[in-house]
C-alpha cells in the first residue's frame, strides 16, 4: 500500500522529469568529450560559472531580484556544495578512469540512497514496501539496459575499472540524495525555482573557480578545441542551467524521492535518442530494461497498484 502522505506526481511532473532525464543524460556525453582535453576541476568550474551567467542574465531580463539575506545565501552555498561541488567533481574525476556506461549505472543508485535518506530525515517521504521494491526493480532495469559489457567494469582493479573511481561516483549519488532533501527548504522559504537554481550555481561558482585556478592553472593549458568548447557550453546551458530550473520545479511539487527517479530515466533517454538520431540499434535487453523501469516507476507511484487492489476488492465483494 502507498503511504497516505506519500507525494505523487501528476502528468506535468512526469513530463518535466522526462525532460530532465534527457538534459542530464546528455551531461555524461558532454563530460566524456571535455575530459579528453581539460582537467576535471576546470570542467566543473566552467560548467557552473557559465550556467550562473546564463541564469543571472535571465533573471535580469525577467526583472527578478536575487535574495540578499544571509539565511538564503547560506542555504544556496549548502545546496551548491551538495548538488554541484561534491558530485560534479566526483563524477568528472571518476569518468577520467571509468566508462560513461559504468558511471551511469552507479549514478542510478541515487534513488536507493534517496529512499533511505528521505525515510530517516523527513516525515512525509517515508519508505514503503512498494517504493523500496520499485527502486530495486528500476535499478535492475538500468543494469539490464546498460548490458553486461558495462557491468563488467563494476568489478576488478585493472585499468579503467578501479575501485576508487567507482566509489567516487557512488559518493556523488549519495551527495545527490542529501541535496534532494536539503533543497526542499527553498519552497518553504518562498524562493522560486529559477532564483534557487541561479543562487546555487552562483554559490558553486564562488567555491569552485578559486580552487580550479589554484589546482589546474588553466592559463597554462593548451587552448581547447571547438568540440571541447561545444561540450562545455552544452553541459553548462542545457545540462546545468536549464536542467536546474526544472529540477527545483519538480522538487517543489513532487518531493525529493520522486525527483531522484530521474536517474532511472537517464539511460532510457540516452539509448532512445541514440536510436532515433544516431542510427544505433536497439537490442532486446533495452526493451526488457525499459519494461523493468516502467514496472519500478509504477510501483513507486503506487496509483496503478492501488487501482488494481480496489478492482480486486470490488470483484471479491460482488462474488
Amino acid at each position: 500500500m502507498t503511504a497516505p502522505n506519500q507525494k505523487r506526481m501528476d502528468l506535468t511532473d512526469w513530463s518535466l522529469l522526462v525532460a530532465l532525464s534527457i538534459l542530464w543524460g546528455g551531461s555524461f556525453f558532454f563530460v566524456g568529450i571535455a575530459v579528453r582535453e581539460l582537467p576535471p576541476l576546470t570542467i566543473v568550474a566552467m560548467r557552473v560559472a557559465l550556467a550562473a551567467l546564463a541564469l543571472g542574465g535571465l533573471l535580469q531580463i525577467l526583472g527578478l531580484p536575487m535574495p540578499r539575506d544571509r539565511r538564503t545565501w547560506i542555504a544556496f552555498f549548502g545546496m551548491g556544495a551538495l548538488n554541484n561541488l561534491v558530485p560534479f567533481c566526483l563524477i568528472v574525476w571518476g569518468q577520467t578512469q571509468i566508462a560513461s556506461g559504468v558511471a551511469s549505472v552507479l549514478n542510478a543508485t541515487t534513488p536507493l540512497f534517496g529512499v533511505m535518506v528521505a525515510h530517516v530525515l523527513t516525515r512525509d517521504e517515508k519508505m514503503t514496501g512498494n517504493r523500496l521494491a520499485g527502486v530495486l526493480v528500476g535499478f535492475a532495469g538500468v543494469a539490464v539496459m546498460i548490458g553486461p559489457s558495462a557491468l563488467d567494469g563494476l568489478v576488478g582493479a585493472g585499468p579503467g575499472n578501479g575501485l576508487l573511481p567507482q566509489l567516487a561516483v557512488l559518493g556523488a549519488a549519495l551527495s545527490y540524495s542529501f541535496a534532494g532533501i536539503f533543497g526542499r527548504r527553498f519552497k518553504n522559504m518562498g524562493v522560486s525555482p529559477l532564483v534557487t537554481a541561479t543562487g546555487q550555481v552562483t554559490a558553486s561558482t564562488l567555491m569552485l573557480v578559486p580552487v580550479a585556478l589554484l589546482a589546474d592553472r588553466p592559463w597554462i593549458l593548451p587552448m581547447p578545441s571547438a568540440t571541447a568548447w561545444g561540450a562545455i557550453i552544452g553541459i553548462a546551458l542545457l545540462s546545468t542551467a536549464l536542467a536546474y530550473v526544472i529540477f527545483f520545479r519538480v522538487l517543489a511539487s513532487a518531493g525529493a524521492t520522486n525527483l531522484m527517479l530521474v536517474t532511472f530515466l537517464i539511460p532510457v533517454s540516452a539509448i532512445l535518442l541514440g536510436g532515433l538520431f544516431l542510427g544505433e540499434r536497439l537490442a532486446v535487453r533495452h526493451g526488457v530494461g525499459m519494461a523493468l523501469i516502467a514496472c519500478g516507476l509504477a510501483a513507486i507511484d503506487g496509483r496503478l497498484f492501488a487501482r488494481l487492489g480496489q478492482h480486486r476488492s470490488a470483484s471479491a465483494a460482488k462474488g
